[in-house]
């Protein structure tokens, strides 16, 4: 099931748990730290926000040095959990909170259409 166009932050971070299989939670925030909105109770959102700019910085850092492109994502996996960081054009990430039955396949689809419609809303091409 697909966000409708109309939909707020809140709603497209909300579809994302409910439309994919072993998401808990997932939070938006800033590239700098900063948390923007969040759909977790399992985690301090605070604190995903603040370590996920973290560990995008080290990654884009890594994927410059290696000749890589812009990053698109960063996917750790351990024991009994992934968090996937994906950018939200310039200067804003998603990060997905997921269980290790994660279904990584749907999350890539239902993604690619969540950070559309957030880069959207963070343009002011969208309502919020």
């Amino acid at each position: 099931m697909s966000v409708p166009a109309y939909a707020s932050v809140a709603e497209i971070l909300a579809a994302v748990r409910v439309n994919v299989m072993g998401v808990s939670g997932t939070v938006l925030s800033t590239v700098d730290g900063l948390l923007v909105a969040a759909d977790t109770e399992s985690s301090h959102p605070e604190s995903v926000a603040a370590l996920s700019a973290s560990a995008h910085s080290i990654a884009w850092r890594l994927a410059a040095e290696t000749g890589g492109g812009a990053l698109r994502e960063l996917v750790t996996r351990s024991a009994g959990r992934h968090v996937v960081i994906e950018a939200v054009g310039e200067r804003a990430l998603l990060t997905v909170i997921g269980d290790e039955g994660l279904d990584m396949t749907g999350l890539g689809s239902e993604l690619s259409d969540a950070v559309e419609r957030l880069a959207a809303i963070l343009r002011g091409d969208a309502p919020a």
